[in-house]
């Protein structure tokens, strides 16, 4: 029985979609509008790579991404932060 109920989580858990932290992009983010054209073949898999963004009223944003197996971009973390005036 134990054993039935392992392989049933294990399926379920094999059917969750890529993207499980909820955050969708935005107008600004790198993955808005699909994933960028060009690979970031030089960073290692698993690292962070940041983007800051200023919404549509004006508001600031700083995004963390990881760098997924097959090189792609996974939106991790979208916090609200304040730019210096430029």
């Amino acid at each position: 029985m134990k054993q039935i109920a392992s392989l049933l989580c294990v399926i379920a858990l094999a059917g969750c979609s890529q993207s499980t932290s909820g955050i969708e992009p935005i107008p600004g983010s790198i993955t808005y509008g699909g994933q960028p054209q060009s690979r970031l073949t030089k960073a290692p898999v698993g690292s962070a790579v940041t983007n800051r963004l200023r919404d549509q009223f004006g508001q600031g944003y700083e995004e963390t991404y990881i760098i997924q197996p097959d090189r792609s971009l996974k939106l991790v973390s979208r916090q609200r932060v304040e730019f210096p005036n430029r």
